[in-house]
């Protein structure tokens, strides 16, 4: 973002639809989401419900979670965020490193590392290398059990 840009803050009514070009609404999440019992809002193509991008914003702000997304990119980020999260939820690595791990593998500064900002490549990288991390921690962690012998007693 440029020295301009900061000052002038972010600037939604300029935002177009990465997919079909057309501009982007504020609104409630009213009607797209199943339910919003917290009153969600998003950034909308205006297009919609033909073309359905949208993004979040953080909650009592007009500030987006990343940026807007189709069904199927939506999907590829919950998915690459469920398989992040168990980085540090299972303890391989506390969540700073965990951010950090994702900075290094997005090859970005750890304060622009976020998932609800990637594509669908870099989605499907944090999948594939989250999946290794956690499938070594696996493997780890059944050579350190004890193997129980006939009758119960551990060899």
């Amino acid at each position: 973002m440029n020295h301009k840009n900061k000052k002038k803050g972010f600037q939604p009514s300029r935002m177009r639809c990465p997919y079909c070009g057309a501009p982007v609404v504020y609104r409630s999440a009213e009607g797209i989401y199943k339910e919003n019992h917290l009153d969600a809002m998003l950034y909308v193509c205006s297009k919609y419900p033909k073309c359905d991008a949208y993004v979040r914003v953080h909650a009592g702000t007009k500030i987006p979670v990343g940026s807007l997304a189709n069904k199927e990119l939506r999907n590829l980020r919950r998915i690459a965020h469920q398989y992040f999260d168990q980085l540090y939820l299972t303890g391989l690595m506390s969540k700073e490193a965990a951010y950090e791990w994702l900075s290094n593998l997005l090859c970005t500064p750890p304060s622009e590392a976020h998932i609800g900002y990637l594509g669908e490549y870099y989605c499907k990288e944090v999948i594939a290398e989250s999946k290794k991390l956690l499938e070594q921690r696996r493997k780890k962690m059944q050579q350190r059990r004890p193997v129980l012998c006939e009758g119960g007693a551990a060899s």
